[in-house]
């Protein structure tokens, strides 16, 4: 279906860039690769040549240009160049992205550019570059890989800057898709769960591959979207919702490894979360003020008793850290070394931590005895959730229902400690 059409695709030397690609290229469809990697990165894999290898090897031809989206003169160098090698643009993918979650006076101002030179002002350039020769297409096509707007204030709260920034190429979708109905489709692309990608190792460390899936079920749904004619615009789609609608059954061909629990992506309400949701969207001081002294509606729906901050600790938060006391080891702290606050709401709530670096390790109630390296706020339900296997800490911050300042490759190193203790919680 896309033999012959040209596909510029932004950041397609690796992951869902390349992977959209690929499947094109199948076809026989000409893609610009339109990243910045031209030489091997220190970390990440491939660059824009080896992509083309892939791409031509797989029945595509391909056109490698070194692009910066924040660089507009490299961006319509890069469209001139595809026109004059292949006469023409049929499609746009908008995949270039950066990403930084850390909220508001964590984030440095050039990482607030970066994510919205990149997400934003790329996307928008690219698309005002690629416009004027898309327009001529039989059938042309835009596609972002940008979220549905979830104005849900628990997608804002803990990374502001990377939702405002994914949310602007959300924006480009909702205005340009109007503004050229009839002449181009736009549309955007979101999935349903986390995708395995160099990112996402990166963001959650070694194990999160487990709870993804490839990126070949983002390329098959952009290959539903760009095989439809232009009159389809203005979508805001789910890849598994889509490749449902299309008749795929079997989603375990998606998975990293088959049977084992999903991580939820970015920006889409869980139903299983709503509760929490409600409570959070109120703010953490309310929520306390609220709960002293009462009967309240904890996040599972079940009715918890709170206490005042003057009460002695006990019940599930007060026995965890007892069982995590006497779980420490030697081992633990030599291999840890981070020192972790807790700031809990609810149940036996209050101010705790786990000290992996000084001598012999300790845990308990009240501020840590040296500065803490992380610092983790959420209620004591989960928490306990949490530390008994029943929550995964990804999926906790994920959704909303911990937020964590400070050290991030240290909150890292704790989710590895739980797997351990687990058994003995």
């Amino acid at each position: 279906k896309l033999a012959g059409c040209t596909l510029f695709i932004t950041g397609a030397s690796r992951g869902i860039g390349k992977a959209i690609a690929l499947k094109a290229a199948k076809d026989g469809a000409n893609i610009v690769i339109a990243a910045k990697t031209a030489e091997p990165h220190p970390t990440l894999p491939g660059t824009i040549y080896t992509a083309a290898e892939e791409i031509e090897a797989a029945g595509g031809k391909a056109l490698p240009c070194v692009v910066n989206v924040r660089e507009e003169q490299q961006i319509i160098n890069a469209v001139e160049k595809a026109v004059k090698t292949f006469g023409g643009i049929d499609i746009l993918v908008n995949n270039a992205s950066a990403i930084s979650l850390t909220g508001t006076l964590e984030t440095a101002t050039k990482k607030v550019n970066l994510m919205m030179d990149v997400n934003v002002r790329g996307t928008y350039l690219t698309s005002k570059a690629c416009l004027p020769h898309l327009r001529k297409s039989k059938n042309p096509h835009i596609l972002n890989l940008s979220p549905p707007m979830n104005l849900n204030p628990m997608w804002f709260k803990n990374h502001c800057a990377y939702t405002i920034s994914k949310y602007g190429m959300s924006m480009c979708v909702l205005g340009m898709a109007e503004e050229f109905r009839g002449e181009v489709a736009v549309n955007a692309l979101w999935p349903k769960t986390a995708i395995h990608t160099a990112a996402m190792d990166m963001l959650g460390g070694a194990g999160i591959e487990k709870q993804c899936r490839k990126t070949d079920i983002l390329a098959d749904a952009a290959y539903c979207i760009l095989t439809k004619p232009k009159t389809f615009t203005g979508n805001f789609i789910i890849d598994e919702v889509l490749l449902r609608e299309e008749g795929v059954k079997d989603f375990d061909v998606y998975a990293i490894a088959p049977g084992h629990p999903l991580m939820p992506d970015f920006f889409l309400d869980v139903e299983i979360d709503t509760t929490a949701v409600k409570q959070e969207r109120y703010g953490a001081a309310q929520d306390e003020k609220k709960l002293s002294g009462s009967q309240q509606e904890g996040a599972d729906g079940a009715q918890v008793k709170t206490e005042s901050a003057a009460a002695k600790p006990s019940g599930p938060v007060a026995e965890t850290f007892g069982v995590i006391q006497g779980a420490m080891t030697e081992e633990y702290v030599r291999s840890t070394q981070g020192v972790f606050q807790f700031e809990l709401s609810g149940d036996g709530g209050g101010t705790w931590y786990i000290d992996l670096k000084t001598k012999g390790g300790s845990a308990g109630f009240g501020k840590p005895p040296v500065r803490a390296d992380v610092v983790m706020s959420m209620s004591s339900a989960d928490f306990v959730k949490m530390f008994t296997g029943k929550l995964k800490p990804t999926l906790a911050f994920m959704s909303g229902k911990l937020r964590i300042k400070g050290n991030m490759a240290l909150a890292i190193k704790l989710e590895k400690m739980l797997s351990q203790l687990n058994s003995k919680l």
